[in-house]
């Protein structure tokens, strides 16, 4: 898998690259700035035909227009990479006027020799708005203003020129689809994915530029990935500068540097991903019979709330588990009945008769919560499964407890016990969105979401006691907005921590979905990009995830591999459908995804 490296993380690979003499940083900015040129090149292939050929500027000249590029630079070495940018550029025959800051007094030695470098072939323009102006009409903006280096909201003129280039002029339709990031489009922070000083879930358009590519180097960045990092970065494309040899070593040279933080890939288990080994655990086997791939048993709720029950069923059975039980109490059996084909049903009125069910030492996973329903019987359910003693055969992970997944009604339940975590472990996934992890790790999602805005005051509250108040708490958030410091907490931060706290697997739902262990190790499932799912957001999806993720456990994966597998086959069966899609299409669609998977 691609690791995903912070900013932190990748100043110390630098560091250690330009320690051992093998590599100087001026080679490094170089290499970066090359890199940044040859993605827009490719990205843009008639600005490439139309720069400096073979046959001189005056040919140039007579074939048509000379391109045009205004590079922002910042204070610090992302601007040192945007005088390689302007240079190159130059050298190609562009027009290309920078913009810079004119004080220079705390610039890194490396961004100071190649401003100086500049300076020899063209001239500077204050970084302003002003600046903007008196070079506007350009085929290209690139943006090396603010890159992975930036720990602090951006204040005075570059907060006010940011802000213009991401819209609030009302030309964000302009600068947009030619504008290129380097590392970062300025203003995020590359370990979040948040636009620092704007909180969860407020609108950051006005905040920072949107790119059309974003041209980061030797590996992606989590903020590539998390919160609004796609929407803003465009198009990502990857360089190689070379510090392959130094990210796979610790910091003080000795051993291997083991990933704490990996992107899933594409496609998983490809020559390179050793990591998850999709393929042979979900090839049928040649010999055995149904209790040899797995018996998974899934909890349903009362009456008229089945559904959500019977899609994760059919998601787990569609994923190849062998058999798979649907336990429904009496009123809701015969809904069930009348639904159901392949699949088995019980009927247990109580928590004795679940437990009876649970002596089954062949049922190695369960899965609850899909419309499982809050009330007291649904609570006495969830306690018996946590309860059941581990049985001896294949339904135990490492003597610990039969595999669970904890999805939907059951985490709110969770939350409301004296002790949520007690009885949970490795052998747990637990399933949230964003409200049932807030539910059951409060404090770790309003530091996820940052300082919140107050509510907004009505016309009654425009005098008196009432409006000191809203102006105190508006004075209060705007205080804290600045205040921010990065790198800001992330969703993988939080997700690492819930994850440690209850010992259990972890994975935070959403387009930028978060796979956490216990001891740290975490993965990153993005549907962004060219692997972009919007129309997954429909009512049952994540019932039939919590199907697909019992599946892959009962056909023998550790919990957090069909955490993960599970969340990618959940994507990809999305993306083959496409636009349209119901949650009752995923089971369905999922074996042609298989099939293809599991092609030689």
């Amino acid at each position: 898998m691609t690791e995903l490296l912070t900013a932190a993380q990748m100043r110390e690979i630098e560091q250690a690259a330009m320690a051992s003499g093998e590599v100087t940083g001026l080679e490094l900015m170089e290499r970066a700035g090359r890199g940044v040129v040859d993605a827009i090149f490719e990205e843009w292939s008639d600005l490439a035909q139309a720069s400096l050929s073979d046959r001189g500027p005056a040919h140039q000249q007579e074939g048509g227009r000379v391109p045009k590029a205004v590079v922002l630079c910042g204070p610090g070495n992302n601007g040192g990479d945007g005088f390689v940018v302007a240079r190159l550029l130059k050298e190609r025959g562009w027009e290309v006027h920078v913009l810079a800051p004119e004080n220079t007094t705390k610039m890194p030695p490396d961004a100071a020799t190649n401003r100086s470098r500049w300076k020899e072939v063209g001239d500077i323009l204050p970084l302003n708005r002003d600046g903007l102006r008196s070079a506007r009409d350009a085929d290209l903006y690139v943006d090396a203003v603010f890159g992975t280096g930036l720990t602090r909201p951006p204040e005075g003129e570059l907060a006010e020129l940011l802000s213009y280039l991401a819209g609030s002029g009302g030309d964000h339709g302009y600068f947009q689809p030619r504008m290129v990031a380097v590392d970062v489009p300025s203003g995020l922070c590359s370990d979040s994915g948040k636009v620092l000083g704007c909180p969860e879930p407020e609108p950051f358009s006005s905040l920072a530029p949107y790119a059309r590519l974003t041209v980061t180097f030797e590996t992606p960045k989590p903020g590539h990935f998390l919160a609004h990092g796609p929407e803003l970065c465009g198009q990502l494309v990857v360089r190689d500068i070379g510090l392959t040899k130094w990210r796979s070593v610790n910091a003080d040279g000795r051993g291997l540097r083991l990933p704490r933080l990996q992107l899933v890939p594409p496609m998983p288990n490809g020559p390179d991903e050793p990591h998850v080994h999709s393929r042979p655990t979900l090839r049928p086997k040649i010999r055995g019979h149904k209790f040899d791939h797995g018996h998974v048993l899934v909890l349903t709720g009362d009456r008229w709330a089945t559904g959500a029950a019977r899609l994760a069923a059919r998601g787990a059975l569609r994923m190849g588990a062998g058999l798979v039980t649907l336990s429904a109490p009496r009123d809701a059996a015969p809904e069930v009945a009348a639904q159901i084909t392949a699949l088995i049903l019980r009927v247990e009125d109580n928590a004795d008769q679940l437990a009876e069910t649970l002596e089954d030492d062949r049922i190695g996973v369960v899965c609850l919560g899909p419309g499982l329903g809050l009330h007291a019987r649904a609570q006495e359910r969830l306690d018996a499964v946590l309860a059941a003693a581990p049985p001896p055969g294949k339904g135990t992970y490492l003597g610990r407890g039969r595999r669970l997944v904890l999805d939907a009604d059951a985490l709110t339940l969770l939350s409301r016990r004296e002790n949520p975590f007690q009885g949970l472990g490795k052998h747990v996934v637990l399933t949230p969105h964003s409200g049932e992890f807030a539910r059951l790790f409060p404090d770790i999602s309003a530091r996820l979401a940052g300082p919140q805005r107050p509510k907004l005051l009505s016309t009654k509250d425009f005098t008196g006691e009432a409006l000191q108040e809203g102006l105190a708490a508006a004075m209060a958030y705007r205080e804290a907005l600045s205040a921010e410091r990065g790198p800001a907490y992330s969703k993988v931060d939080a997700v690492r921590d819930a994850a440690k706290r209850s010992g259990a697997v972890v994975l935070l739902k959403g387009a930028d979905t978060v796979v956490a262990l216990p001891d740290g190790r975490a993965w990153v499932h993005a549907a962004v990009y060219d692997r972009s799912a919007p129309w997954l957001a429909t009512a049952g999806a994540g019932d039939v995830l919590a199907g697909f993720i019992s599946g892959v456990m009962a056909r023998g994966h550790m919990p957090h591999e069909a955490a993960i597998l599970g969340a990618w086959l959940h994507v990809e069966c999305a993306r083959s459908f496409g636009p349209g899609l119901i949650a009752e299409d995923l089971p369905e669609v999922l074996p042609s995804v298989l099939k293809a998977l599991l092609q030689p």
